[in-house]
């Protein structure tokens, strides 16, 4: 019963991946495409954590915290960016 719920996360995680990488490319403005990075970020802690349950690797969960670190200190970056004021509107 475990596989099968891990196979539908996989799944849908694929999918947020998918949708994702979806507004990267096609995101208006700037900030549609960093948040779609934040959320591409996002869904790869969901994939690390989903593994470690998965293959019962708990070191995979120190990796999964690493990049959320990583991927809020980029949101920091680009608020402190969007604020001076030289983000310029496509």
């Amino acid at each position: 019963m475990l596989d099968v719920v891990i196979n539908i996360v996989y799944f849908m995680l694929s999918l947020a991946l998918l949708f994702a990488f979806i507004r990267l490319t096609r995101g208006p403005s700037l900030p549609d495409r960093v948040v779609a990075l934040e959320l591409i970020a996002s869904v790869v802690v969901g994939y690390a954590g989903v593994h470690a349950i998965d293959t019962s690797v708990s070191s995979l969960l120190d990796v999964a915290i690493v990049i959320a670190l990583t991927a809020f200190l980029a949101a920091i970056g680009f608020a402190r960016f969007v604020e001076r004021g030289d983000v310029k509107d496509e």
